[in-house]
């Protein structure tokens, strides 16, 4: 995290794509484990904790510069996904489909915000010039 005012959106772009890492490697576990006896899917609550922090301010400069001061204290959290539903008699609730959907819209969401990230850099550049 980059301690400057320039900085404040990068800094909250980053915290997400730090998030759907994390998603990203939950699911490729949870493919893994696809065949795995009584495996129950994991996954990470982030969004709606960066949501609600952002949800202060009037604009979304005013939102942003809010949670820049406690970024570091929004951290998702990972949990067990219907620990107690099994869709199978082997007891795993994870389904091959559904996590490729989970997996491909992760992507898409990760790829989204590393081009925004780009985008301030760019843009960064383009007032120093």
């Amino acid at each position: 995290m980059i301690n400057s005012n320039l900085f404040n959106y990068v800094n909250v772009l980053d915290k997400a794509a730090d998030a759907c890492s994390v998603r990203g490697q939950l699911i490729s576990n949870n493919m893994a484990n696809v065949n795995t006896p009584n495996y129950k899917r994991q996954d990470i609550e982030f969004n709606s904790f960066l949501e609600a922090a952002l949800a202060d301010g009037s604009t979304l400069d005013e939102a942003v510069s809010n949670v820049q001061d406690h970024l570091m204290e929004i951290n998702g959290v990972v949990y067990t996904d219907n620990s107690t539903l099994s869709y199978r008699l082997d007891g795993n609730n994870v389904s091959i489909d559904t996590e490729e959907v989970y997996q491909t819209e992760n992507s898409i969401r990760y790829q989204a915000l590393i081009e925004q990230m780009t985008h301030e850099f760019s843009r960064m550049k383009a007032v120093i010039k």
